[in-house]
């Protein structure tokens, strides 16, 4: 029996087919955090405010995210964190 040929054995290509697709899918499911500009950021925080999910703490001039307990100095550190800790929660809730 002849040795089959190299050339023939497409099991690799299917492989790396099935990872590029895998990582598509993971992409997909990621929330993209690099869109948000000052005046996003600033919007978000306000509506996170009004929603009871932020506490200014003005003595410290610092933001608090209720829900994960994290403080921050930055508006935009705030909104970039949560639309992630959103999209986490959001994962999280959809694998149960």
């Amino acid at each position: 029996m002849a040795d089959p040929d190299p050339n023939d054995d497409t099991s690799a290509d299917y492989e790396q087919f099935e990872k590029e697709l895998l990582a598509q899918d993971r992409d997909a499911a990621r929330v993209d955090t690099a869109d948000i500009d000052d005046t996003m950021a600033r919007s978000l925080v306000d509506d996170l405010v009004d929603a009871d999910l932020v506490t200014p703490v003005p003595e410290d001039s610092v933001l608090v995210h209720e829900p994960s307990g994290t403080a921050f100095n930055s508006t935009m550190q705030l909104a970039v964190f949560h639309r992630g800790w959103t999209a986490g929660r959001d994962a999280d809730e959809e694998a149960e």
